[in-house]
């Protein structure tokens, strides 16, 4: 089943297939909740019809402001989001949002599709970014993948890291450097800390995939190396570095010398 921008060949989810799964809620056991901003009603519809089926609360804003307030109002769990809208872009609602929120996991769901508009939207603070037309099954997938990577699945972890001048606190999710507050997204973070839970270790690629990414990326290392650029531009760019490239292995994060 695929939905294009705007509607869909086969106008109902199956829920043979997106029920497949086990359902997952917050920790409380209250449904997890997304909301969707997208100006195309019979895109938002369809899209509502799969997630609820996986048992999820969804509320819908068709513009910028729409969204903005929704967000305030309603502190979703997770935000798709169009870029292209009838007022305000997403790149500038998703840049107004982190302004207060750098956590809620962010996939943007858009017609534009060159590698210029992906980069742009994930550098903007996205984690995850699908294309129009798409598959209602991978969507879901991704979102499920983006909650689990943002620690919204389980209650706080009570872990605090520490790798040179380097701290990450899993309950709160900040992290510091020499003091100083670093703003990551939900995947950065998920990033950092699997990276700071072994310090001084070669970590391979496919293990980083394997432990930080779900399995729509199967095989697809390149996301690895994208996100730790995003990582070294925010640890490292105004310090001595501490991500370093392990030649025809992966990377490693060491103590600042």
């Amino acid at each position: 089943m695929t939905a294009t921008s705007g509607y869909a060949r086969d106008q109902r989810p199956r829920p043979a297939i997106l029920g497949q799964l086990p359902r997952i809620s917050r920790p409380d056991g209250s449904p997890i909740r997304v909301l969707l901003v997208d100006d195309e009603p019979a895109l938002t519809s369809l899209v509502t019809m799969a997630l609820r089926y996986e048992g999820w609360a969804v509320d819908v804003a068709h513009n910028g402001r729409q969204a903005l307030a929704k967000f305030d109002e309603t502190g979703p769990d997770v935000l798709v989001l169009d870029i292209m809208l009838p007022d305000l872009d997403g790149l500038e609602i998703l840049d107004r949002v982190r302004e207060s929120d750098s956590y809620t996991p962010t996939l943007f769901l858009t017609a534009r599709d060159s590698v210029l508009d992906r980069v742009t939207g994930l550098t903007a603070g996205a984690d995850d970014y699908m294309t129009k037309p798409f598959s209602l099954e991978e969507l879901v997938a991704r979102l499920r993948g983006l909650l689990r990577r943002s620690g919204h699945l389980a209650p706080p972890a009570d872990e605090t890291l520490k790798v040179g001048d380097l701290t990450l606190d899993s309950a709160s999710r900040e992290v510091r450097r020499a003091g100083r507050r670093v703003s990551l997204t939900a995947t950065e973070f998920e990033l950092l800390r699997f990276l700071m839970r072994h310090p001084r270790r070669a970590l391979s690629r496919a293990e980083i995939l394997d432990r930080v990414w779900n399995y729509d990326f199967a095989g697809r290392t390149s996301i690895v190396d994208l996100y730790i650029s995003y990582l070294r531009k925010k640890i490292d760019a105004d310090w001595a570095p501490m991500i370093h490239t392990v030649r025809g292995v992966g990377y490693m994060i060491r103590p600042a010398e």
